[in-house]
């Protein structure tokens, strides 16, 4: 079959390309693994073809086609994942939708109707000279779309007071594998399949266009930096500000090595010419050529590390942004400073902030020299509750330094707990050798995240790199993906391999333990079994000068799991403060025997969001036998509302509750 031909004749008007160059460009994303093989020269996989439609009326013509014809398609925003969720073969189609990219602004809400293949930097400058931002700013916005950061269920530098990209998306328009076009709304007291579309990284549907909520552009902003002795006194800090209701638009701690390298901004000058001469080896390259000898012996070089920090390295270093009106950035400012006084820091001015924010989107330029020099770097983010930092901290470094250098620092903190963002570099004797020891280190690594209790990804998704280890995680909930998969995409056509298989079986029937109740002061969650009636676990959290925070008292008649098949009523708004969460875990019984566990978390990228199959779905699914709930201090102060005048429940579509149909049928069979 000639398929671009049939392509373009089954697709009237659809631009389509077979040449090398951008069979060749639409072959990756920046995986590092990937970008090892293709340094050692190994022979690439390509897509049969790249299309760029225009219209949803195309996407729709095209999935149908394809699912006819058993003819894979992997949606391509702009190739900035590092997951590896991008590997097309000879027969696929890859589906560039950045040709869909116009939008409008509801500037009374204010929301902003976009398509899915705006460019990130372009759109935000964009709605900004309309007097708004979206509040979202990835290190890759300069080369991300809007659909990436929703496939990938990404989170932004300012995530501290406007959230992750889930927090951010009012509704998404898509085709699904059955070629259906459907728009998914976020409600709270019915059926939710907007988070269930987030983070499916393109096996569910193509995303076409999305409503994103908007915050008026900030007028003022306030810089603050704190050193601290060690970088477990900075998270405890940052974990004070967050439960006393202060959101900052960046909290950002550093360890003391990569506080040396933030101290030193970005190498973009450097690699831009700068003031190196033209003519023999520039200062990066001498560097370069220096830590590739220092990566030989990377345990050694991780224990000289570790021994000088708190002596000749410098501290741990934190900083915060506020944003806002004026008066209430400095106000938070101030509060900022007191309680970092308070747990013993040393106030640094705003120099390092201010640096921090001109170079904010420098790290994206520091990883080419790594990768021309011979060696390799990657980033791993991951996430836990904050009783469970210190744990996962130690775990991950520990795994990671046998094969690797590593640095380390947090970014995306929660009144729950915190993200840890995990740099690493390493060298091989060839590219051979360079990828044996990446999969030696990433092993590690996962099995290392779980055994502490943390998630495997915060907000760089799954793809391939971390789908071997994703039922370490998710448990039953691999399977429960995988039927999703085959509720919307029966024919198996959208990005196959990616994410999870979707004929994954979980062996064993789980057989769930009693949940018992638990209250985690320090991450400020409870733990309630799902037949507990809510006023008993008011009394029971109140024993520890908490509450749940309900808008009214629980009724007595009112289990647990009842509360949160009714979507969690009374519970603080979400779109008010998007940074907090009501549900950061629970534990299931599907209708069809088999017991769904999903561990407490802040915040997570593994896939789709499977409390969705149960929070305000009147137990469609199954019962709720135990949930994680948010808990707040008697007296603290609430976060600032951030206004959102837009329904907060809207009517299921008739679309919408067709595609529901198809997850309970698929989801609760034997």
């Amino acid at each position: 079959m000639d398929l671009p031909r049939v392509v373009a004749d089954a697709v009237p008007g659809l631009r389509v390309s077979a040449s090398v160059p951008d069979r060749v460009s639409y072959a990756r994303d920046l995986w590092p693994r990937r970008l090892i093989e293709t340094r050692a020269g190994r022979v690439e996989r390509k897509p049969a073809c790249v299309v760029w439609p225009r219209t949803v009326e195309s996407v729709v013509r095209l999935v149908n086609f394809a699912r006819q014809e058993g003819i894979p398609i992997v949606p391509y925003g702009a190739g900035s994942g590092v997951c590896g969720a991008i590997y097309p073969d000879d027969r696929t189609i890859v589906v560039d939708v950045k040709e869909m990219a116009g939008f409008s602004i509801d500037r009374d809400a204010p929301l902003l109707d976009v398509g899915a293949g705006a460019i990130g930097i372009t759109l935000e400058e964009d709605v900004a000279r309309q007097g708004f931002t979206i509040g979202h700013f990835p290190s890759s916005i300069l080369c991300s779309t809007v659909g990436g950061w929703i496939a990938a269920r990404g989170a932004g530098q300012c995530s501290g007071l406007y959230g992750k990209i889930e927090d951010m998306v009012e509704s998404v328009e898509c085709v699904l594998g059955t070629g259906e076009l459907v728009t998914l709304r976020r409600r709270f007291d019915g059926p939710n399949m907007l988070p269930l579309m987030i983070g499916s990284e393109g096996t569910l549907g193509v995303i076409t266009r999305a409503r994103l909520r908007l915050h008026t552009a900030p007028e003022s902003r306030a810089f603050l930096a704190f050193s601290f002795p060690d970088i477990t006194s900075g998270w405890e800090a940052m974990r004070t500000v967050f439960q006393a209701g202060l959101r900052p638009a960046v909290a950002r701690l550093y360890d003391p090595i990569d506080s040396a390298l933030m101290r030193q901004g970005t190498v973009k000058a450097t690699m831009s010419g700068g003031t190196e001469a033209s003519h023999g080896p520039s200062q990066t390259e001498r560097l370069m050529g220096v830590m590739k000898r220092a990566l030989k012996l990377p345990r050694l070089l991780n224990f000289a590390i570790q021994a000088a920090e708190g002596n000749l390295l410098p501290s741990a270093t934190l900083v915060f942004v506020y944003e806002g009106n004026a008066d209430e950035a400095e106000e938070d400012a101030a509060r900022t400073t007191a309680l970092c006084t308070k747990a013993g820091a040393t106030a640094l001015g705003e120099g390092p902030a201010r640096r921090w924010y001109a170079h904010r989107y420098g790290v994206s330029y520091r990883q080419s020299p790594v990768f021309r020099a011979g060696a390799f770097s990657d980033t791993m983010e991951v996430a836990a509750p904050w009783s469970r930092l210190q744990a996962l901290y130690d775990a991950v470094r520990e795994a990671l330094g046998s094969h690797v250098l590593v640095m380390a620092h947090l970014s995306h903190a929660y009144p729950d707990g915190c993200s840890i963002y995990f740099t690493f570099s390493g060298v091989g004797k060839d590219d051979e050798d360079a990828l044996a020891k990446y999969d030696r280190a990433w092993r590690a690594a996962l099995d290392a995240a779980i055994a502490a209790g943390g998630t495997l990804s915060h907000h760089h998704g799954v793809g391939r790199s971390k789908a071997p280890k994703l039922g370490a995680e998710l448990g039953y909930g691999v399977e429960v993906v995988g039927r999703l998969m085959r509720a919307w995409d029966p024919a198996g056509i959208l990005n196959p391999g990616a994410l999870v298989s979707r004929d994954a079986r979980v062996g064993a029937i789980d057989v769930p333990s009693t949940v018992k109740a638990q209250i985690d002061t320090h991450s400020m969650t409870a733990t309630l079994p799902g037949d507990m009636p809510l006023d008993v676990a008011e009394e029971l959290v109140q024993k520890s000068g908490l509450t749940l925070g309900l808008a009214q008292q629980p009724q007595a008649n009112t289990l647990v799991g009842e509360f949160v098949s009714q979507g969690l009523p009374g519970t603080r708004d979400p779109w008010s403060d998007p940074v907090d969460q009501a549900l950061s875990g629970l534990s299931a019984r599907l209708k069809n025997g088999r017991s769904l566990v999903i561990r407490s978390a802040p915040r997570r990228a593994v896939g789709p969001d499977l409390t969705a199959l149960f929070t305000g779905a009147q137990g469609a699914l199954g019962t709720v036998e135990g949930a994680t709930l948010r808990l707040f201090k008697t007296e603290s102060a609430a976060a600032r509302v951030l206004p959102f005048a837009w329904e907060r429940n809207p009517p299921l579509s008739g679309d919408e509750k067709h595609a529901w149909d198809r997850v309970v049928v698929e989801v609760t069979s034997a």
